[in-house]
């Protein structure tokens, strides 16, 4: 159901630091904004789309209006306690998506990967990650796990990773 959060987002949604600051990234209408609030989280939803954004006032901490692609990354210096993104890769912001991972924070990230052509939009190779480029992306981030395959329901071809950002080399990660 496609306003249903994705099961690797709920997977993961555990590990997030509770009452923590979360990010969704490219939110569209805000299937993962509503869940995530609904678990207590205080979530900053940011689309370029001022209509898709604007159920989610009162649901979200914060609502943010910006065209990632076409101006400069609007969360400058900000850090969030786990940041979300579904379905949407702008090679340019993969830094600033990393940079906003705080302390003990989760990076969630699942998208779309090469191979996807076969199983229908998007099929343009510069929205598709290519093989491994999602772990090489999270660079000084632990990867707590990473998968690159075809998913069901509907079928598409993604890669998936959950990263923290580990205080320093011997801290434990989160629980599982």
């Amino acid at each position: 159901m496609a306003d249903s959060p994705s099961p690797w987002i709920v997977r993961w949604a555990d590990a997030i630091a509770p009452h923590g600051q979360v990010l969704d990234l490219a939110c569209g209408s805000g299937r993962h904004v509503r869940w995530l609030a609904a678990r207590g989280l205080r979530v900053t939803a940011v689309d370029r789309d001022r209509d898709a954004l604007a159920p989610l006032h009162g649901i979200a901490a914060e609502v943010i209006v910006a065209d990632l692609e076409a101006r400069p990354w609007p969360l400058a210096g900000r850090h969030f306690d786990a940041v979300v993104v579904t379905n949407y890769l702008w090679r340019a912001l993969l830094p600033h998506v990393v940079a906003s991972v705080a302390e003990r924070g989760l990076l969630l990230y699942e998208t779309f990967a090469l191979g996807q052509q076969r199983f229908g939009r998007p099929t343009n190779p510069d929205f598709l990650l290519r093989p491994g480029e999602l772990i090489a992306a999270a660079h000084g981030l632990h990867v707590l796990a990473y998968e690159d395959g075809i998913a069901s329901a509907p079928e598409r071809r993604v890669q998936r990773l959950a990263a923290w950002r580990a205080p320093s080399p011997e801290a434990v990660p989160p629980r599982l």
